[in-house]
């Protein structure tokens, strides 16, 4: 099976629901992981909008979620995970928030043959420089938020 990263709340390159978002409830989307590769030992996660004016803003940073993880569920995260800050410096997920226009955002999943030792306060640079050497694949899943058309849900 082909490692996969999915979610019931939205399609890949569809819009995110509002919910997901600072307009709504700001908690993380449930999303559904296929097909981990036999030799996992750990899962990592980052969440990008390369779109933001300031440059990449980094919405989620995890690691060390169990390799047997199958979801995320909304508003949760997996037992054993960690999570490392986001660009406003907080743990945790911090939902799409555009200040105008229509953004992409990444949500990437990799599958590494180690868990991960990082401090309490590492953000995506720490994640990515700890992962380097020790990825055995990845798959990401693309949502978009746009405040300027989202109605009524």
């Amino acid at each position: 099976m082909e490692f996969k990263l999915s979610s019931p709340a939205f399609n890949n390159g569809t819009q995110i629901p509002s919910r997901y978002t600072c307009d709504g409830e700001n908690i993380n989307p449930h999303l559904v992981i296929h097909g981990v590769p036999a030799k996992t030992k750990s899962l990592a996660l980052l969440v990008e909008d390369p779109d933001a004016p300031a440059g990449l803003w980094v919405h989620w940073v995890m690691w060390n979620m169990p390799p047997d993880t199958t979801e995320i569920r909304e508003h949760t995260v997996p037992f054993g995970a960690k999570e490392g800050l986001n660009t406003r410096r907080k743990h945790g997920y911090d939902g799409p928030c555009p200040p105008s226009g229509s953004h992409r955002y990444f949500f990437r999943l990799f599958a590494l043959d180690q868990k991960l030792e990082l401090k309490a306060d590492a953000g995506k640079e720490q994640l990515e420089e700890a992962m380097m050497t020790h990825i055995l694949a990845t798959t990401e899943l693309m949502g978009t938020y746009s405040r300027t058309n989202e109605g009524p849900m």
